[in-house]
């Protein structure tokens, strides 16, 4: 399985972003879709994940800012994010749960400044 990731960025306070990845092939199975995030000299953080059929969880900090989505159709998961903070700043990381074990994606740099 290889997950392609994309999207990123530098934004203002406030403003929003989105980020996707896209898992291949088309036909691999992916159980949870998990976000990361990681910031400058900080362990990487849960931020958020979303299983098959179920609904997304979040972590407290995000919540109520970012929204994660999953098609399956197209093996796709995407992460929108509003509102961001500075605090929010970081490389963010998405990872797809197959075949027992997590594939990760390359990786999104999001930069939150004025």
């Amino acid at each position: 399985v290889q997950v392609v990731q994309s999207g990123g960025g530098l934004v203002q306070p406030g403003g929003s972003l989105n980020l996707s990845c896209t898992a291949h092939p088309r036909t691999a199975s992916i159980g949870v879709w998990s976000w990361f995030q990681q910031a400058p000299g900080k362990d990487r953080a849960l931020v958020g994940s979303i299983a098959n059929k179920m609904g997304p969880q979040y972590a407290d900090s995000v919540k109520g800012r970012f929204t994660l989505s999953r098609d399956d159709n197209v093996n796709t998961v995407q992460l929108r994010m509003n509102e961001l903070k500075p605090e929010d700043t970081a490389d963010y990381f998405c990872a797809a749960w197959s075949l027992g074990r997590n594939y990760w994606g390359q990786g999104s740099q999001v930069t939150v400044s004025s």
